[in-house]
C-alpha cells in the first residue's frame, strides 16, 4: 500500500499541486538520460530564468498539440530583439533547426520517472486527468478497506497458563 501511495503522490498529486504538466518521452532524442517511456513532469518556469543545460518541453507549432523535450544548449535573439533558446536532444548531432521563443515553452524539468510513461500513454493522453482521479479514488478506497479490515479483525485472546 505504501508503494501505491508513493506512486500516486509522484505521478498524480505532486504534478497537480505544483501546476506542472506531464509528458512522455517517445523518441530516442534524449536516450542517454531519458529513454523512451520516461514520464516527465515539467514545471512552469519564467523564460528569463531558464539556463544552459535545462531540459525544457516546448510547443513546436502555435495552435497544435505537438511538443518536444530537449536541452537548452545556447541563447539567441530575433531581429526584433526577442530572446530565444537554442535546443538540442542529448542524442542528436545537431541543434534543433528553429530557435524556441518564450511563448512556446511549456515547462522546465521538475523530475522524471523512467518507463512509467508507457502506462500513461496506454491510458490515453486525453483521458489522463480522468484516470488520475479514478486512480486516486481507487487508492483511497483500498486504504479504507484495509483499515476497516484491520479494525474488525478479532484478536486471539489467550488465557494465561493455569487460568480458566
Amino acid at each position: 500500500m505504501l508503494i501505491s501511495l508513493f506512486a500516486a503522490a509522484v505521478l498524480i498529486v505532486i504534478p497537480v499541486a505544483t501546476g506542472s504538466h506531464t509528458y512522455t518521452i517517445l523518441t530516442q532524442s534524449m536516450v542517454q538520460k531519458f529513454p523512451p517511456g520516461t514520464f516527465m513532469v515539467m514545471k512552469p518556469a519564467p523564460f528569463d530564468e531558464l539556463k544552459y543545460g535545462d531540459v525544457i518541453t516546448f510547443q513546436l507549432y502555435s495552435g497544435r498539440p505537438e511538443v518536444e523535450t530537449h536541452r537548452v544548449v545556447g541563447f539567441g535573439a530575433t531581429q526584433q530583439g526577442e530572446k530565444t533558446l537554442i535546443t538540442r536532444g542529448d542524442n542528436n548531432g545537431a541543434n534543433d533547426p528553429e530557435p524556441v521563443r518564450a511563448i512556446q515553452v511549456k515547462g522546465k524539468l521538475f523530475y522524471a520517472v523512467p518507463y512509467v510513461g508507457f502506462l500513461a500513454n496506454a491510458l490515453g493522453n486525453s483521458d489522463r486527468d480522468t484516470w488520475a482521479v479514478v486512480a486516486a479514488l481507487a487508492l483511497i478506497g483500498y486504504g479504507a478497506i484495509t483499515v476497516f479490515k484491520a479494525v474488525r479483525r478479532p484478536r486471539n485472546r489467550q488465557t494465561p497458563a493455569g487460568v480458566e
